[in-house]
């Protein structure tokens, strides 16, 4: 009996051990992270048929955007192009899909700093034949309705994807974008109720600004679990106040200290925001998302009993709903 005993107790120490184990997730390998982002483009994504060579090419996206281009002056490998093509387009107009595809509202400064831009909408195009992506010497246009992106903001203006790391898309102004997909010009064209997008080429573009706010700026960092860093996960910044159209990210992350970093002192002091930890787990999404009120050099530490494990419908609700 005391050896039955002994055999009984020792199972359910082990049972426990073991049910502890498999309430500890193991951290995602860094292309698991990677695939996650792109389920999140791929959602998001848009496919259409078109025939080029038979003047302009006109349609319509999911949300409203009419997009319109010369079907003419399209070229593969620098020659003409006629017959079927296929198009790509993606747009975004709110925090949770912004944040599922890693493509924040952050805008590079004339000193090469970062800052928070408040978006009239993100959108990719892409138009390829077998395989192979074409160029226009034609331009595009987009025309965005108003009620996608709140009220009509005169202040915004054209901002242009800059792909030199494929990971971190940056916003740019026009001319200044450096890599492929990088617009060399662009122009918005105010309506009583849309904005009418022009741009010369394919490519990621947006319709922002820069987020005002008088108040002295600070640093923050953010400290995530162990064995989680800037390959596996990622911090965000959602303002209180802004709506749906701003997203920002810390977008740095130090090895030495484990720590993100706003590394560029422009985060308000007193801003009432949400700092959210976002990262992948078996093909989900584990979040945690923390209320705070940003004091200066404020570190926000996130722990795994904080989070949560959802599907991408469910991450992009959470962080929808945060006002």
């Amino acid at each position: 009996m005391k050896k039955i005993g002994l055999f009984a107790l020792a199972t359910i120490v082990f049972a426990s051990c073991t049910n502890n184990d498999e309430t500890t997730p193991t951290p995602p390998a860094a292309a698991a992270f990677k695939g996650i982002n792109e389920a999140g483009i791929k959602k998001n994504t848009q496919s259409f048929t078109a025939t080029a060579g038979t003047g302009t090419i006109t349609l319509t996206s999911a949300k409203g955007v009419v997009i319109s281009l010369n079907g003419n002056v399209l070229t593969k490998n620098g020659n003409p192009v006629t017959g079927a093509i296929d198009i790509t387009f993606i747009e975004l107009f709110d925090k949770g899909n912004m944040l599922i595809t890693n493509k924040p509202t952050m805008g590079m400064m004339p000193d090469g700093k970062k800052s928070m831009l408040k978006s009239g909408g993100e959108f990719f195009i892409k138009a390829s034949q077998g395989g192979v992506d074409l160029a226009t010497t034609g331009g595009i246009q987009l025309h965005v309705p108003v009620n996608l992106t709140g009220t009509l903001d005169t202040g915004m203006t054209f901002w242009a994807g800059d792909t030199i790391d494929a990971d971190n898309l940056a916003w740019v102004r026009p001319g200044t974008a450096g890599a492929a997909g990088g617009q060399k010009d662009g122009n918005v064209d105010f309506k009583q109720n849309s904005y009418n997008v022009s741009f010369g080429n394919f490519g990621w573009t947006n319709v922002d600004k820069f987020y005002s706010d008088p108040r002295p700026r600070t640093t923050i960092l953010a400290a995530v679990p162990t064995g989680y860093d800037n390959t596996n996960s990622a911090v965000y910044l959602s303002y209180d106040g802004e709506g749906q159209n701003a997203l920002a990210k810390l977008d740095t992350y130090n090895s030495t200290t484990k720590q993100f970093s706003e590394h560029y002192g422009q985060i308000p002091i007193g801003l009432a925001c949400h700092v959210i930890f976002a990262t992948a787990d078996n093909g989900n999404w584990r979040y945690a998302i923390k209320a705070v009120t940003v004091a200066a050099a404020d570190v926000y530490t996130f722990t795994l009993a904080e989070t949560k494990v959802v599907t991408e419908a469910q991450m992009v609700a959470a962080i929808n709903a945060i006002q």
